[in-house]
Protein backbone atom coordinates (compact mmCIF):
# COMPACT_ATOMS: atom_id res chain seq x y z
CA UNK A 1 0.00 0.00 0.00
CA UNK A 2 2.78 2.34 1.50
CA UNK A 3 4.76 1.31 -2.43
CA UNK A 4 1.31 2.34 -4.31
CA UNK A 5 0.54 5.56 -2.31
CA UNK A 6 4.20 6.95 -3.26
CA UNK A 7 3.98 5.76 -6.94
CA UNK A 8 0.67 7.69 -6.65
CA UNK A 9 2.32 10.72 -5.25
CA UNK A 10 5.15 10.19 -7.58
CA UNK A 11 2.67 10.74 -10.91
CA UNK A 12 0.99 13.70 -9.39
CA UNK A 13 3.65 15.38 -9.20
CA UNK A 14 5.34 14.61 -12.45
CA UNK A 15 1.48 15.86 -13.65
CA UNK A 16 2.21 18.96 -11.68
CA UNK A 17 5.78 19.50 -13.44
CA UNK A 18 4.88 19.10 -16.78
CA UNK A 19 1.61 21.16 -16.10
CA UNK A 20 4.08 24.10 -14.94
CA UNK A 21 6.49 23.65 -17.93
CA UNK A 22 3.56 23.56 -19.90
CA UNK A 23 2.36 26.79 -18.68
CA UNK A 24 5.61 29.15 -19.11
CA UNK A 25 6.29 27.55 -22.83
CA UNK A 26 7.32 30.27 -24.90
CA UNK A 27 4.68 28.23 -27.22
CA UNK A 28 1.86 29.17 -25.10
CA UNK A 29 2.97 32.60 -23.83
CA UNK A 30 3.30 33.63 -27.72
CA UNK A 31 -0.75 33.65 -28.19
CA UNK A 32 -0.98 35.91 -24.97
CA UNK A 33 -1.14 39.34 -26.91
CA UNK A 34 -4.48 41.19 -25.43
CA UNK A 35 -5.96 43.92 -27.63
CA UNK A 36 -6.24 46.78 -26.26
CA UNK A 37 -6.03 50.59 -27.22
CA UNK A 38 -3.48 52.95 -26.29
CA UNK A 39 -3.15 56.76 -25.79
CA UNK A 40 -0.24 58.66 -27.41
CA UNK A 41 0.21 62.40 -28.87
CA UNK A 42 -0.23 62.84 -32.25
CA UNK A 43 -0.92 65.16 -34.97
CA UNK A 44 -3.25 63.93 -38.18
CA UNK A 45 -3.33 60.04 -38.05
CA UNK A 46 -6.54 58.29 -39.11
CA UNK A 47 -7.31 54.97 -40.29
CA UNK A 48 -5.59 52.11 -37.48
CA UNK A 49 -5.23 55.70 -35.58
CA UNK A 50 -8.19 57.19 -34.69
CA UNK A 51 -8.13 61.27 -34.24
CA UNK A 52 -9.19 62.62 -30.66
CA UNK A 53 -10.73 66.11 -30.17
CA UNK A 54 -7.10 68.06 -29.51
CA UNK A 55 -5.12 66.27 -31.75
CA UNK A 56 -5.08 62.99 -29.45
CA UNK A 57 -5.30 59.25 -31.53
CA UNK A 58 -5.28 55.81 -30.71
CA UNK A 59 -3.31 53.53 -32.01
CA UNK A 60 -4.99 49.65 -32.44
CA UNK A 61 -2.95 46.56 -31.78
CA UNK A 62 -1.67 44.35 -29.64
CA UNK A 63 0.02 45.58 -26.21
CA UNK A 64 2.55 43.75 -24.23
CA UNK A 65 0.89 40.22 -23.24
CA UNK A 66 1.68 39.08 -19.67
CA UNK A 67 3.54 35.87 -19.05
CA UNK A 68 0.69 34.00 -17.45
CA UNK A 69 1.07 31.12 -15.12
CA UNK A 70 -1.90 29.51 -16.16
CA UNK A 71 -4.27 29.56 -19.44
CA UNK A 72 -7.46 29.07 -17.44
CA UNK A 73 -7.82 33.21 -17.96
CA UNK A 74 -8.32 32.95 -21.40
CA UNK A 75 -11.58 31.17 -22.48
CA UNK A 76 -11.18 28.83 -25.70
CA UNK A 77 -12.22 31.09 -28.31
CA UNK A 78 -9.57 34.05 -27.21
CA UNK A 79 -7.31 31.27 -27.48
CA UNK A 80 -8.15 30.85 -31.02
CA UNK A 81 -8.60 34.32 -31.72
CA UNK A 82 -5.05 35.15 -30.69
CA UNK A 83 -2.42 31.76 -31.05
CA UNK A 84 -0.76 32.25 -34.51
CA UNK A 85 0.52 28.64 -35.93
CA UNK A 86 4.29 28.19 -35.10
CA UNK A 87 6.22 25.80 -38.11
CA UNK A 88 8.82 23.36 -35.93
CA UNK A 89 11.79 24.69 -34.92
CA UNK A 90 10.00 27.76 -32.97
CA UNK A 91 9.34 29.50 -36.72
CA UNK A 92 6.58 30.76 -38.03
CA UNK A 93 4.30 28.93 -40.83
CA UNK A 94 4.58 30.88 -44.18
CA UNK A 95 1.71 32.61 -44.47
CA UNK A 96 2.71 34.36 -41.12
CA UNK A 97 6.01 35.55 -42.31
CA UNK A 98 4.90 39.00 -42.76
CA UNK A 99 4.81 40.18 -39.04
CA UNK A 100 7.27 38.87 -36.57
CA UNK A 101 6.22 36.81 -33.76
CA UNK A 102 7.21 37.20 -30.07
CA UNK A 103 5.94 35.59 -26.86
CA UNK A 104 7.00 38.82 -25.64
CA UNK A 105 4.13 40.82 -26.56
CA UNK A 106 5.91 43.96 -28.50
CA UNK A 107 3.22 44.54 -31.40
CA UNK A 108 3.41 45.63 -34.54
CA UNK A 109 2.86 49.35 -34.46
CA UNK A 110 0.43 50.53 -37.31
CA UNK A 111 -0.04 54.28 -38.27
CA UNK A 112 -1.95 55.60 -40.77
CA UNK A 113 -1.87 59.34 -42.57
CA UNK A 114 -4.28 61.65 -42.82
CA UNK A 115 -5.70 60.58 -46.31
CA UNK A 116 -6.24 56.80 -44.42
CA UNK A 117 -2.89 55.25 -46.18
CA UNK A 118 -0.34 53.54 -44.39
CA UNK A 119 2.35 55.30 -42.76
CA UNK A 120 5.43 53.56 -44.57
CA UNK A 121 8.69 55.03 -42.50
CA UNK A 122 9.65 53.53 -39.40
CA UNK A 123 12.72 55.36 -38.60
CA UNK A 124 10.21 58.18 -37.67
CA UNK A 125 6.43 58.55 -37.16
CA UNK A 126 3.81 61.62 -38.07
CA UNK A 127 4.39 63.09 -34.87
CA UNK A 128 8.03 63.94 -35.03
CA UNK A 129 7.39 65.70 -38.37
CA UNK A 130 7.17 69.32 -39.06
CA UNK A 131 6.94 72.28 -41.03
CA UNK A 132 10.19 74.40 -40.98
CA UNK A 133 9.98 78.05 -40.15
CA UNK A 134 11.51 79.49 -43.02
CA UNK A 135 11.95 82.89 -41.22
CA UNK A 136 14.83 82.29 -39.81
CA UNK A 137 17.63 84.82 -40.48
CA UNK A 138 20.11 83.37 -42.99
CA UNK A 139 22.60 85.88 -42.80
CA UNK A 140 23.29 86.04 -39.13
CA UNK A 141 27.13 85.72 -38.18
CA UNK A 142 29.31 85.13 -35.19
CA UNK A 143 32.39 87.40 -34.99
CA UNK A 144 35.30 85.59 -33.41
CA UNK A 145 36.83 87.52 -31.26
CA UNK A 146 38.89 85.11 -28.30
CA UNK A 147 41.52 82.83 -29.10
CA UNK A 148 39.18 80.04 -29.08
CA UNK A 149 36.75 81.86 -31.58
CA UNK A 150 39.61 82.49 -33.85
CA UNK A 151 40.80 78.71 -33.51
CA UNK A 152 37.06 77.39 -34.12
CA UNK A 153 36.92 79.82 -37.15
CA UNK A 154 39.97 79.09 -38.89
CA UNK A 155 39.84 75.46 -38.22
CA UNK A 156 35.91 74.84 -40.31
CA UNK A 157 37.62 77.26 -42.98
CA UNK A 158 40.23 75.07 -43.44
CA UNK A 159 38.42 72.36 -43.59
CA UNK A 160 36.54 73.72 -46.10
CA UNK A 161 39.19 74.46 -48.90
CA UNK A 162 39.86 70.63 -49.60
CA UNK A 163 36.10 69.84 -49.66
CA UNK A 164 35.70 72.65 -52.50
CA UNK A 165 38.38 70.68 -54.38
CA UNK A 166 37.13 67.67 -54.10
CA UNK A 167 33.80 68.18 -54.89
CA UNK A 168 33.49 71.16 -56.55
CA UNK A 169 29.95 71.60 -57.89
CA UNK A 170 28.42 68.46 -57.54
CA UNK A 171 26.29 69.79 -54.73
CA UNK A 172 24.39 66.45 -54.44
CA UNK A 173 27.14 64.51 -52.77
CA UNK A 174 29.05 67.44 -51.29
CA UNK A 175 25.59 67.83 -48.97
CA UNK A 176 25.66 63.79 -48.66
CA UNK A 177 28.96 64.52 -47.23
CA UNK A 178 28.35 67.06 -44.74
CA UNK A 179 25.26 66.13 -43.29
CA UNK A 180 27.33 62.61 -42.66
CA UNK A 181 29.78 64.86 -40.57
CA UNK A 182 27.16 67.34 -39.10
CA UNK A 183 24.96 64.70 -37.40
CA UNK A 184 28.13 63.41 -35.39
CA UNK A 185 28.61 66.61 -32.89
CA UNK A 186 24.86 66.12 -31.94
CA UNK A 187 25.48 62.57 -31.19
CA UNK A 188 28.76 62.98 -29.15
CA UNK A 189 28.02 66.24 -26.96
CA UNK A 190 24.82 64.24 -26.41
CA UNK A 191 26.45 61.09 -25.44
CA UNK A 192 29.31 62.84 -23.05
CA UNK A 193 26.20 65.00 -21.16
CA UNK A 194 24.36 61.84 -21.00
CA UNK A 195 27.47 59.96 -19.50
CA UNK A 196 27.83 63.02 -16.97
CA UNK A 197 24.37 63.23 -15.83
CA UNK A 198 25.03 59.28 -14.08
CA UNK A 199 27.98 60.24 -13.02
CA UNK A 200 26.55 63.35 -11.11
CA UNK A 201 23.22 61.79 -10.25
CA UNK A 202 22.11 65.25 -11.86
CA UNK A 203 19.50 66.70 -14.67
CA UNK A 204 21.01 68.31 -17.91
CA UNK A 205 18.51 70.80 -18.38
CA UNK A 206 17.31 68.66 -21.36
CA UNK A 207 20.43 69.72 -23.56
CA UNK A 208 21.04 66.34 -24.07
CA UNK A 209 17.39 65.49 -25.83
CA UNK A 210 18.25 68.73 -27.45
CA UNK A 211 21.49 67.93 -28.68
CA UNK A 212 20.10 64.36 -29.88
CA UNK A 213 17.42 66.07 -31.64
CA UNK A 214 19.73 67.56 -33.64
CA UNK A 215 22.03 64.45 -34.77
CA UNK A 216 18.52 62.79 -35.94
CA UNK A 217 17.60 65.78 -37.57
CA UNK A 218 21.03 65.70 -39.88
CA UNK A 219 21.19 62.24 -39.94
CA UNK A 220 17.62 62.68 -41.71
CA UNK A 221 18.90 65.06 -44.38
CA UNK A 222 21.64 62.27 -45.24
CA UNK A 223 18.67 59.93 -45.74
CA UNK A 224 17.08 62.80 -48.24
CA UNK A 225 20.07 63.13 -50.31
CA UNK A 226 20.43 59.32 -50.45
CA UNK A 227 17.60 59.93 -52.85
CA UNK A 228 18.75 62.14 -55.07
CA UNK A 229 22.77 61.53 -55.19
CA UNK A 230 24.72 58.12 -56.20
CA UNK A 231 28.09 58.47 -54.30
CA UNK A 232 30.65 56.49 -56.17
CA UNK A 233 32.54 53.67 -54.34
CA UNK A 234 35.62 56.03 -53.33
CA UNK A 235 33.34 58.44 -51.65
CA UNK A 236 31.70 56.13 -49.79
CA UNK A 237 35.03 55.22 -48.40
CA UNK A 238 35.55 58.45 -47.85
CA UNK A 239 33.26 58.95 -45.29
CA UNK A 240 34.34 55.93 -43.54
CA UNK A 241 37.38 57.69 -43.35
CA UNK A 242 36.17 61.37 -42.43
CA UNK A 243 33.68 60.28 -40.37
CA UNK A 244 35.99 57.98 -38.13
CA UNK A 245 38.85 61.35 -37.97
CA UNK A 246 35.99 63.42 -37.16
CA UNK A 247 34.21 61.21 -34.33
CA UNK A 248 37.26 61.13 -32.33
CA UNK A 249 38.70 64.89 -33.01
CA UNK A 250 35.43 65.82 -31.85
CA UNK A 251 35.16 63.44 -28.63
CA UNK A 252 38.91 64.62 -27.55
CA UNK A 253 37.91 68.78 -28.19
CA UNK A 254 34.58 68.49 -26.35
CA UNK A 255 36.43 66.73 -23.39
CA UNK A 256 39.01 69.51 -23.01
CA UNK A 257 36.58 72.56 -24.53
CA UNK A 258 33.00 72.23 -24.47
CA UNK A 259 32.59 76.13 -25.52
CA UNK A 260 35.29 75.58 -28.39
CA UNK A 261 33.36 72.61 -29.79
CA UNK A 262 30.17 74.44 -29.85
CA UNK A 263 31.68 77.28 -31.34
CA UNK A 264 33.09 75.09 -33.51
CA UNK A 265 29.73 73.68 -34.61
CA UNK A 266 28.28 77.07 -34.82
CA UNK A 267 30.44 78.13 -37.41
CA UNK A 268 30.28 74.36 -39.72
CA UNK A 269 26.66 75.31 -40.02
CA UNK A 270 27.27 78.77 -41.33
CA UNK A 271 29.19 76.94 -43.88
CA UNK A 272 26.31 74.55 -44.29
CA UNK A 273 24.24 77.64 -45.03
CA UNK A 274 26.66 79.12 -47.25
CA UNK A 275 27.18 75.39 -49.29
CA UNK A 276 23.01 75.14 -49.89
CA UNK A 277 22.93 78.69 -51.20
CA UNK A 278 25.29 77.81 -54.12
CA UNK A 279 22.93 74.55 -54.28
CA UNK A 280 19.74 76.47 -54.71
CA UNK A 281 21.43 78.68 -57.02
CA UNK A 282 22.73 76.00 -59.59
CA UNK A 283 19.04 74.53 -59.56
CA UNK A 284 17.99 78.16 -60.00
CA UNK A 285 20.52 78.89 -62.97
CA UNK A 286 19.23 74.80 -64.22
CA UNK A 287 23.00 73.67 -64.07
CA UNK A 288 21.23 70.76 -61.33
CA UNK A 289 17.90 69.37 -62.18
CA UNK A 290 15.17 70.06 -60.42
CA UNK A 291 13.22 66.78 -59.70
CA UNK A 292 10.47 65.82 -57.87
CA UNK A 293 11.33 66.30 -53.88
CA UNK A 294 11.72 62.42 -52.11
CA UNK A 295 8.64 61.30 -50.29
CA UNK A 296 10.52 60.58 -47.46
CA UNK A 297 11.45 64.58 -47.56
CA UNK A 298 7.60 65.09 -48.51
CA UNK A 299 6.50 63.57 -45.02
CA UNK A 300 9.43 64.85 -42.73
CA UNK A 301 8.76 67.99 -43.41
CA UNK A 302 5.20 68.34 -44.61
CA UNK A 303 5.58 69.91 -47.77
CA UNK A 304 2.97 69.62 -50.55
CA UNK A 305 2.94 67.15 -52.64
CA UNK A 306 4.16 68.57 -55.72
CA UNK A 307 7.27 69.65 -54.28
CA UNK A 308 10.88 69.51 -56.03
CA UNK A 309 14.53 69.69 -55.18
CA UNK A 310 14.51 73.21 -54.34
CA UNK A 311 11.72 73.03 -51.91
CA UNK A 312 13.65 70.10 -50.02
CA UNK A 313 17.32 72.23 -50.17
CA UNK A 314 15.36 75.30 -48.75
CA UNK A 315 13.69 73.63 -45.77
CA UNK A 316 17.33 72.08 -45.00
CA UNK A 317 19.11 75.08 -45.20
CA UNK A 318 16.79 76.73 -42.53
CA UNK A 319 17.65 73.44 -40.42
CA UNK A 320 21.21 74.26 -40.55
CA UNK A 321 20.31 78.04 -39.39
CA UNK A 322 18.44 76.65 -36.04
CA UNK A 323 21.90 74.41 -35.51
CA UNK A 324 24.13 77.47 -36.03
CA UNK A 325 21.80 79.04 -33.12
CA UNK A 326 21.76 76.28 -30.56
CA UNK A 327 25.52 75.45 -30.68
CA UNK A 328 26.21 79.13 -30.87
CA UNK A 329 23.97 79.82 -27.84
CA UNK A 330 25.43 76.82 -26.07
CA UNK A 331 29.32 78.18 -26.39
CA UNK A 332 27.94 81.62 -25.06
CA UNK A 333 26.40 79.95 -22.17
CA UNK A 334 30.08 78.16 -21.24
CA UNK A 335 31.55 81.48 -22.02
CA UNK A 336 29.35 83.19 -19.08
CA UNK A 337 31.22 80.67 -16.56
CA UNK A 338 27.92 78.57 -16.71
CA UNK A 339 26.93 75.13 -17.44
CA UNK A 340 24.03 73.91 -20.08
CA UNK A 341 21.93 72.30 -17.58
CA UNK A 342 21.35 75.94 -15.73
CA UNK A 343 19.62 77.41 -19.44
CA UNK A 344 16.71 75.78 -20.88
CA UNK A 345 17.47 73.61 -24.01
CA UNK A 346 15.86 74.96 -26.67
CA UNK A 347 13.88 71.67 -27.70
CA UNK A 348 11.90 71.60 -30.79
CA UNK A 349 13.46 74.43 -31.83
CA UNK A 350 13.11 73.83 -35.98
Amino acid sequence: MLMMAGRGGATKLASSMMLVARCFSTATARGMLVKEAVHAKAMGCQGDVVRGNVGEFVVRGSVFGLRHGSTASFSEKDQQQNVRPVAEGGGVDKEEKEETVSYWGVPPSRVSKEDGTEWKWNCFRPWETYSADLSIDLTKHHAPVTSLDKMAYWTVKTLRWPTDLFFQRRYGCRAMMLETVAAVPGMVAGMLLHCRSLRRFEHSGGWIKALLEEAENERMHLMTFMEVSNPRWYERALVFTVQGVFFNAYFLGYLISPKFAHRMVGYLEEEAIHSYTEFLEEVDRGNIKNVPAPAIAIDYWRLPPNSTLRDVVVVVRADEAHHRDVNHFASDIHYQGHELKEAPAPLGYH
